[in-house]
């Protein structure tokens, strides 16, 4: 069974936000993008982006509960680090 968690940031930048996140993680993990969408495979999971026309929904998927929390914390604080000139953080649901 796959868990499955999401969150949508308001943005008028998410293309920007899914360049950066995915070029952090390139030079260790599998990814790809464009400015519309991107995804990164981690050995615990899967994270997708995509852009939204009011800004940028990002979803993770794992096996459990222990890798999906550790996905989620991974993915949010990097985010956040890279979007502190918004102020943006992740709420997941």
């Amino acid at each position: 069974m796959t868990l499955i968690a999401s969150t949508h940031v308001t943005t008028a930048t998410p293309g920007r936000y899914i360049g950066r996140l995915c070029k952090h993680f390139a030079h260790k993990l599998e990814v790809q993008h464009d400015e519309q969408q991107g995804h990164i495979d981690f050995a615990f999971g899967r994270c997708q982006l995509n852009a939204e026309a009011d800004g940028l929904t990002l979803r993770v998927e794992s096996a459990n509960r222990a890798d999906l929390e550790k996905l989620q914390h991974v993915v949010a604080s990097h985010f956040e680090r890279f979007a502190w000139q918004e102020a943006l953080q992740l709420e997941w649901h």
